[in-house]
Formats: structure tokens, sequence, C-alpha cells
């Protein structure tokens, strides 16, 4: 028997939309990034307060690595792996942390993060272009440190 070759179609695009589905409703961020659980383990703390002041600190380290020239893309991918953890991290703090405006003030300074690293990551192999990412990266970086503190006590 001849199967049609339009209802073939429809079933393979139905099945390619809903695995994709799934995938972006399943916060599969550790699927395609695999090291940013790493990293979260690495920089573990006893509050996800510490635990983020130490990804603050492998932030601040990843954006020296990413300023070499020649070896700059294992900087760049332990950056890129590196918010994905701040991200996780940020996600554990407590609720009355959660409620201060210092927390709301780190929430926004990490959306920041994501903003410039976008296009960091796109004129990666642009050293000008770079440094300037990347010297916004480290002055967003000191500004979430100061309000980690705030939020700390």
């Amino acid at each position: 028997m001849k199967v049609p070759r339009l209802r073939t179609r429809s079933f393979s695009l139905f099945t390619v939309t809903f695995c994709l589905l799934i995938l972006t409703l399943g916060g599969c961020s550790y699927l395609f990034y695999p090291k940013a659980s790493t990293y979260l383990e690495q920089a573990k703390g006893a509050t996800a307060l510490e635990t983020t002041e130490k990804l603050v600190a492998m932030l601040e380290a990843s954006t020296q690595a990413a300023r070499d020239p020649n070896g700059y893309r294992a900087g760049m991918d332990n950056l890129h792996n590196q918010l994905h953890a701040l991200d996780e991290a940020m996600c554990q703090v407590t609720p009355q942390q959660a409620d201060t405006p210092a927390y709301s003030k780190a929430t926004t300074l990490r959306k920041e993060l994501w903003t410039i690293f976008k296009p960091l990551w796109r004129h990666r192999d642009d050293q000008p272009v770079r440094e300037a990412h990347l010297d916004l990266v480290n002055a967003r970086l000191q500004d979430l440190r100061e309000s980690l503190r705030a939020l700390k006590g």
C-alpha cells in the first residue's frame, strides 16, 4: 500500500515540532550546556549567595582568559557556560532574599550580562570589539559583586 506523500510530510513536521517544543519547555540548558552544571558544582557554597559570589569570581577569570589574542576561544566557552551556571545559581536564593531591592538589582545586572554577551559572542573573533565587550562584562560583574554584598547584609 502506498502512503500518500502529504501525510508523511505532515507527520515528520509534527514530530520535529513536538521534539523542539519538549526541548524548549523542558528547561534543557544542561542538555545544550553540560559544563554549566560542572561550574555550578565547582562553585557550590553553603548558600546560594556564596555560590553566586564564587561564580562571579570564575566569570572574572574567564573574561581575563578571553582577552588572550590566540587562546580566547576556551575563555569564551567558559564564560558562556558560567553565565548559564549563574542563571541557575540566582534561582536558588531564598524567597526572603528574592524580595529585596538588592536581588532585583542583581537580577537586572545578570540580564545585562546576557545583553552584553550576545554581541560579544557574535563578534568574538574581532579582538578590539571583544576587548570592548569584555570591559563591559567586567564592569557589570563588579556591580553584581557589590549588589551581592548588599544582599548578604
